[in-house]
C-alpha cells in the first residue's frame, strides 16, 4: 500500500534539495557580491527606518493591521463563496439566507476598515 506513495515522496525530496541547492549553494555561487550599508538596513515598504528611541519598542502604524485584516476578510469570503457557489442549487433558499448574513457580516467588517482609513494610500 505505501509502495504507491514511495515516488511523491521521492518527488518531493529531490524538488525540495533541488530549491535549497538553488536558493542556498548556487545563488552564493553565481550572485553579486556588492555590499553596502543600505543593503543591510531594515525595509519598510519604502519608508526611510529612523532610529528608535532608547528603551522603546518599535511600533507598526495601524493601517498595515487593517490591510491584514481586509486581505483576511477577503480571503475568508471567498473561501466560503466558492463552495456555496457549487452547491447553491442543493442548498435552496436556506443556503441563499444563511449566505445573505455571511455577506453582511462581511460587508460589517469591510466599512469597519474604510471608516478606520485603511483604504486610504497616502
Amino acid at each position: 500500500m505505501l509502495d504507491a506513495y514511495l515516488p511523491i515522496v521521492l518527488l518531493v525530496i529531490v524538488a525540495g534539495g533541488f530549491a535549497v541547492t538553488m536558493a542556498t549553494v548556487v545563488s552564493d555561487l553565481l550572485g553579486p557580491r556588492r555590499f553596502n550599508r543600505a543593503k543591510l538596513d531594515a525595509y519598510e515598504c519604502g519608508i526611510e527606518p529612523t532610529p528608535l528611541p532608547a528603551g522603546s519598542s518599535g511600533r507598526f502604524p495601524i493601517k498595515f493591521y487593517l490591510t491584514a485584516m481586509l486581505f483576511i476578510v477577503f480571503d475568508i469570503e471567498i473561501i466560503f463563496l466558492y463552495p456555496w457557489a457549487q452547491s447553491a442549487e442543493a442548498l435552496g433558499v436556506f443556503g441563499l439566507i444563511e449566505m445573505g448574513l455571511f455577506i453582511g457580516t462581511v460587508f460589517i467588517a469591510y466599512i469597519y476598515v474604510w471608516r478606520r482609513g485603511g483604504l486610504d494610500w497616502e
